[in-house]
């Protein structure tokens, strides 16, 4: 007998959610159909196996058929829900249509609270990602409520306080989930590949890819403070085009080989996204970290358990002169790394697959 399929709702913002999806898929039983509902198809094109993908509208930012519609207010139930939004109706059509047809075992939803209610009201079973933030809010917590189950691809010791004790008993902690792999290589032989002096201190800058970008002032700021020492910049920076450049700061922009970067780094500078987190543990470097600005507070609230588990130091600003970087980077650097190495799980993704398909079973007998 075929197996119920999986399906996956893929949030587009960032690559994060499809490359949590994908390294996850990787592990799920060849014999279980997988959907996945995503409005950025082209972000698994590096599926790992066989997989439909449904490409739904890009309803952010869509307009209202009308000013009526559109100051009519948000229910509190729910976060982001215009009326008259004709790319939100298909959107949201596209998805029920999927349900009732495919009849899925379990839907993985990474991540949307509202969509988490649409498949309860459809009789379908959801599991809901998990991620940090300020989230006690009413519908997130009808969201848990209607979920079968909450998957948290993290360590169950960096959660918050405040993730109410019901919620928890039903959500699977899978250990930190990284979403690339392969090996660790060696501080000289990293320096050795990219060419990197091996006699100077090399802090590397991380960007992640869901904001507009790194401020560039403040790390000019950091190099001063280290004149002999080499920072490094990976990924997207913002620019106010009064900031001064200095021989000791390299911007290397979007790069195909962060790991070798990170196994030739002193220490890290890096926001909370989920997957920069969990290279960095796999690395276990030293982390200075400092959130970017998110929906529900999301990097804010991680940064903050990183650094009550001595995980990272966390900084809400980015330090605006000498001084200020000097007490932070000392900090940063008398950390204990195996607090946060801890933290990265390789079996993660594979854990996760395989809760989802005994989930599946206990759901599905026949399946």
């Amino acid at each position: 007998m075929t197996k119920r399929p999986l399906v996956f709702f893929a949030h587009h913002q960032g690559r994060g959610h499809a490359n949590r999806i994908m390294a996850i898929a990787a592990y799920i039983p060849h014999d279980r159909p997988l959907h996945i509902l995503t409005a950025k198809p082209d972000q698994f094109d590096d599926m790992p196996r066989h997989s439909k993908i449904t490409q739904l509208p890009d309803m952010i930012g869509a307009p209202s058929r009308s000013n009526a519609l559109h100051e009519e207010p948000t229910p509190s139930i729910m976060h982001c829900v215009p009326l008259g939004v004709d790319e939100m109706r298909q959107h949201m059509r596209i998805i029920a249509n999927t349900l009732g047809e495919v009849d899925p075992a379990l839907f993985v939803i990474d991540v949307s609270a509202e969509i988490a209610l649409l498949a309860r009201i459809m009789s379908v079973p959801a599991i809901s990602i998990r991620m940090h933030g300020s989230r006690n809010d009413t519908g997130h917590l009808a969201a848990y409520e209607a979920s079968v189950g909450m998957l948290a691809p993290f360590d169950e010791v960096i959660e918050q306080e405040d993730y109410p004790a019901w919620a928890r008993e039903r959500t699977y902690y899978t250990g930190g989930l990284c979403t690339t792999d392969g090996s660790v290589l060696e501080r000289e032989l990293a320096r050795e590949r990219l060419g990197l002096p091996t006699d100077k201190s090399i802090t590397l800058v991380i960007a992640g890819g869901g904001g507009s970008g790194t401020p560039y002032a403040p790390l000019t700021v950091a190099a001063r403070a280290e004149p002999d020492a080499l920072w490094l910049i990976a990924g997207a920076l913002h620019k106010e085009g009064h900031e001064t450049d200095f021989g000791n700061l390299r911007q290397l922009g979007w790069i195909d080989n962060l790991n070798e970067y990170l196994a030739a780094a002193d220490r890290v500078v890096a926001s909370a996204g989920d997957n920069t987190v969990h290279e960095i543990a796999r690395f276990a470097k030293p982390f200075l970290c400092i959130p970017e600005w998110r929906y529900f507070d999301e990097q804010r609230r991680k940064a903050i358990e990183l650094d009550r588990v001595g995980g990272a130091i966390y900084r809400e600003t980015w330090p605006a002169s000498i001084p200020e970087w000097k007490e932070a980077l000392a900090a940063t650097d008398n950390l204990d790394t195996a607090n946060l190495a801890q933290l990265h799980e390789p079996d993660a993704a594979r854990r996760a697959a395989e809760w989802l398909e005994a989930k599946a079973k206990e759901y599905w007998t026949a399946s």
